[in-house]
């Protein structure tokens, strides 16, 4: 996999459906890739996906958020999927804007819904394809 991104999978528990319903549309492209996720984010896309392989980190609560977080710090995470439930408080909530400051901060391509993450992984597949071809506006 030559081309192979590290791309981290989490969603709030109402949000899990959703990250599922996007692993499963994006699954063969998913699976050229490698992948990692907090606790059961990581579980239910295995679950669903049996042709994904999701590296298990830590639930949210436990620290997961702050794992992510440090990876994307080392540089060992390329992109960001993450579903948030912005309708209900969590005790955590903390971390996870702390997940988000670091993806801005170290400037990772992120989405924080589902109609982002479509648009990421279009943008990731495009990118892709362009450095197949040597790169944007080769002839």
């Amino acid at each position: 996999m030559p081309n192979a991104l590290r791309i981290a999978l989490i969603a709030h528990d109402t949000k899990k459906d959703a990250l599922v319903a996007w692993a499963k549309r994006w699954e063969r492209w998913l699976a050229e890739h490698t992948l990692l996720g907090t606790g059961s984010s990581a579980t239910a896309v295995e679950h669903a996906c049996p042709s994904l392989q999701v590296e298990r980190l830590k639930g949210g609560p436990e620290g997961g958020d702050m794992q992510v977080g440090a990876r994307i710090v080392e540089g060992a995470v390329d992109a960001l999927v993450f579903f948030p439930d912005p309708m209900n408080p969590h005790p955590h909530e903390a971390d996870f804007q702390a997940l988000i400051r670091v993806a801005l901060l170290v400037d990772i391509p992120f989405a924080l819904s589902a109609a982002g993450a479509e648009h990421l992984a279009r943008g990731l597949v495009a990118a892709g394809d362009e450095r197949a071809n040597g790169g944007a506006g080769g002839n």
